[in-house]
Protein backbone atom coordinates (compact mmCIF):
# COMPACT_ATOMS: atom_id res chain seq x y z
CA UNK A 1 0.00 0.00 0.00
CA UNK A 2 1.28 3.44 -1.11
CA UNK A 3 1.02 6.65 0.94
CA UNK A 4 0.06 9.69 -1.28
CA UNK A 5 1.72 12.78 -0.95
CA UNK A 6 0.28 15.90 0.72
CA UNK A 7 0.10 18.84 -1.85
CA UNK A 8 -0.25 22.21 -0.98
CA UNK A 9 -2.08 25.34 -3.02
CA UNK A 10 -0.05 28.47 -3.72
CA UNK A 11 -2.51 29.88 -1.47
CA UNK A 12 -1.95 27.85 1.66
CA UNK A 13 1.60 28.06 1.35
CA UNK A 14 1.67 31.72 0.74
CA UNK A 15 0.07 32.55 4.06
CA UNK A 16 1.97 30.49 5.93
CA UNK A 17 5.49 32.15 4.31
CA UNK A 18 3.57 35.70 5.13
CA UNK A 19 3.15 34.60 8.54
CA UNK A 20 7.00 33.50 8.65
CA UNK A 21 7.93 36.70 7.40
CA UNK A 22 5.74 38.61 10.04
CA UNK A 23 8.25 37.32 12.72
CA UNK A 24 6.37 37.00 15.52
CA UNK A 25 6.07 33.02 15.57
CA UNK A 26 8.94 30.50 14.47
CA UNK A 27 9.30 28.68 11.26
CA UNK A 28 8.91 25.67 13.74
CA UNK A 29 6.10 27.13 15.71
CA UNK A 30 4.01 27.56 12.32
CA UNK A 31 4.69 24.11 10.75
CA UNK A 32 3.86 22.26 14.28
CA UNK A 33 0.48 24.85 14.19
CA UNK A 34 -0.58 23.58 9.95
CA UNK A 35 0.86 20.43 10.31
CA UNK A 36 3.67 20.72 7.24
CA UNK A 37 7.51 19.82 7.57
CA UNK A 38 9.44 22.61 8.77
CA UNK A 39 11.62 22.09 5.50
CA UNK A 40 9.10 22.37 3.27
CA UNK A 41 8.10 25.53 4.63
CA UNK A 42 11.70 26.96 4.60
CA UNK A 43 11.82 26.21 0.29
CA UNK A 44 8.58 27.99 0.28
CA UNK A 45 9.73 31.15 1.84
CA UNK A 46 13.01 30.74 -0.25
CA UNK A 47 10.73 30.62 -3.65
CA UNK A 48 8.73 33.25 -2.68
CA UNK A 49 11.86 35.13 -1.62
CA UNK A 50 13.43 34.59 -4.85
CA UNK A 51 10.28 34.88 -7.01
CA UNK A 52 9.91 38.59 -5.40
CA UNK A 53 13.31 39.62 -6.52
CA UNK A 54 12.78 38.97 -10.02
Amino acid sequence: MSVKRKSYNADFKAKLVLEVLEGEKTVNEIASAYGVLPLSLRNWKKQFLENRLN
